[in-house]
Order: structure tokens, then C-alpha cells, then sequence
């Protein structure tokens, strides 16, 4: 099996440098960058074609809403949310701007990668 290529998303670099490690240990993900803000993550995608973006919502610059609208409109691929915010306003948002999934921060790795690896 080919590893899923992944974009990690997220404001905060150690969130980044944390979730670069637990995604890399499971074997069938490779990360293939990190981004700080939406419109990094916008012109990531692009160069990089990940399968899937894993997207904080709450970031400067460019919010994940935006972004994720600004992806899927654009590129084939997956986009996880992947925030602090767990409320129903959140979710809804973020399901308007085209996520394929919600998860919140805290979440056990292993439903991270199962959601990173679920097919569509």
C-alpha cells in the first residue's frame, strides 16, 4: 500500500511537530509539509497534491473555513478539521466549507489515522 500523502495545518508549530510525529509512526501516512496559516496551506496544496489536508479552523492570516472552501474548490483531495472548537456552530461551518471530517484536538492518534486513511 502507498502512504497517504498529508499536509499538516495548524497555527501552533508544536502542534504541528507533534502531530508530524504520531502521523509518521503509523506507517501509512508521510507527511509532506506543514503549513502556519490558511493561505499557506491554499498554495501548499497546490505545489504539494497532498491526499489529504489535515486543517486547524482558528488560525491568523487565513481561517480554516476559508482555506478548506478555497481547497476543495480546487483540489481533490480529503480535508480533516482538526480543532479545538467542538461546537455545533463550528461543525456546521466547517461542514459548509467542505471538510470531509471533524475531529477535536485530543482525539487518540489512532482514530486520527483511521480518518486520515478512511476511504471517501
Amino acid at each position: 500500500m502507498t502512504a497517504v500523502r498529508v499536509l499538516l495545518v495548524d497555527d501552533v508549530k508544536e502542534v504541528r511537530q507533534n502531530l508530524r510525529t504520531a502521523l509518521t509512526l503509523s506507517g501509512d501516512i508521510e507527511v509532506i509539509g506543514e503549513a502556519a496559516d490558511g493561505s499557506e496551506a491554499v498554495r501548499l496544496t497546490e505545489s504539494l497534491q497532498p491526499d489529504a489536508v489535515l486543517m486547524d479552523l482558528e488560525m491568523p492570516v487565513m481561517d480554516g473555513y476559508e482555506a478548506t472552501r478555497q481547497i476543495k474548490s480546487r483540489f481533490p483531495c480529503k480535508v480533516i478539521a482538526l480543532t479545538v472548537h467542538d461546537y455545533e456552530s463550528a461543525r456546521e461551518k466547517a461542514k459548509v466549507a467542505g471538510v470531509d471530517a471533524f475531529l477535536v484536538k485530543g482525539a487518540p492518534v489512532k482514530t486520527i489515522v483511521q480518518t486520515i486513511l478512511k476511504k471517501e
